[in-house]
């Protein structure tokens, strides 16, 4: 397992201390389960996103004129 460090401003870390301590988790879990959730739809919006160019690729070709 890897070990992440970053600079938030202090307003963002104590938008995610009150957003923890009301889901009644640490700031590591609550940013770890954020991570996860992030990086599961990220593959399930990049594929819809495809779909939906593929699917419309000949109007976008059509307004672009």
């Amino acid at each position: 397992m890897s070990t992440l460090t970053f600079a938030v401003t202090e307003e963002k870390a104590e938008q995610l201390t009150t957003a923890a301590s009301k889901l009644g988790v640490s700031v590591e879990d609550l940013l770890r389960r954020i991570t996860e959730n992030f990086l599961a739809h990220q593959e399930e919006f990049q594929t819809a996103a495809e779909y939906v160019l593929q699917k419309n690729s000949e109007l976008y070709r059509r307004l672009a004129k």
